[in-house]
């Protein structure tokens, strides 16, 4: 008999470690086959809510964010990029180039499961991944974002209505007051069948172990 777990899979388009941790949860769900039925959710999280329209250049970012040097930063953004080549997620040589505001990826996020499905907005979540850390454009640009949506199989008009008007604002806010009241203060959390809680980019081992554990509970 086949065993289902429902996954809700918090995270921001503009964090690495959330693309790191999506192709080792990916690759743990193929490891684990047939035997249990994997149901992922993307769920809305905001690194940076209050970033301004044009973003501010990464390394700067990070180190205001880190107290590190711009050095430290360049070494450890090249360490989250051979992490992300090692499950299959190719960031761009030369790194993303600036931080954006990532709100309205989160609402076409949520139109994408809401009218398409669950394996919909799972393909639009890749493209947004890629779009920015693979391609590294500005995520500002609606045309980049629509991009996306088409390379994803998705109806373009459609997504370009929602980012003209403030579709699904509220329903999105509303998903990360609860996950923030729930205690998820940093992503990406993995949430597995309502109770389990695998924290951060774990190794792929890990999320086999945690699929497995909650397919018995």
């Amino acid at each position: 008999m086949t065993k289902t777990v429902k996954i809700d899979f918090v995270s921001d388009i503009a964090c690495p470690w959330c693309a790191v941790g999506l192709g080792a949860l990916e690759q743990a769900i193929q490891h684990v086959g047939v035997d249990v039925q994997v149901e992922v959710h993307f769920q809305p999280f905001e690194l940076n809510p209050q970033m301004p329209v044009g973003g501010q250049d990464v390394i700067e970012h990070l180190v205001e964010k880190y107290g590190v040097g711009p050095k430290q930063v360049k070494e450890n953004q090249e360490q989250i990029r051979k992490r992300a080549a090692e499950v299959g997620f190719a960031f761009h040589p030369e790194g993303r180039k600036r931080v954006y505001n990532t709100f309205n990826c989160h609402r076409l996020l949520h139109w994408a499961e809401l009218e398409c499905g669950s394996e919909a907005q799972h393909r639009l979540k890749r493209e947004l991944l890629g779009t920015y850390f693979t391609l590294a454009v500005n995520l500002d640009d609606p045309a980049n974002v629509l991009d996306a949506v088409e390379r994803a199989g998705l109806d373009r008009k459609r997504a370009e209505a929602v980012l003209n008007s403030d579709e699904f604002t509220d329903a999105v806010r509303e998903r990360q007051k609860f996950y923030m009241e729930a205690g998820i203060h940093s992503v990406p959390a993995v949430i597995l069948n309502d109770r389990l809680l695998v924290q951060g980019a774990q190794p792929v081992e890990q999320f086999v172990g945690a699929i497995l554990q909650a397919s018995n509970d």
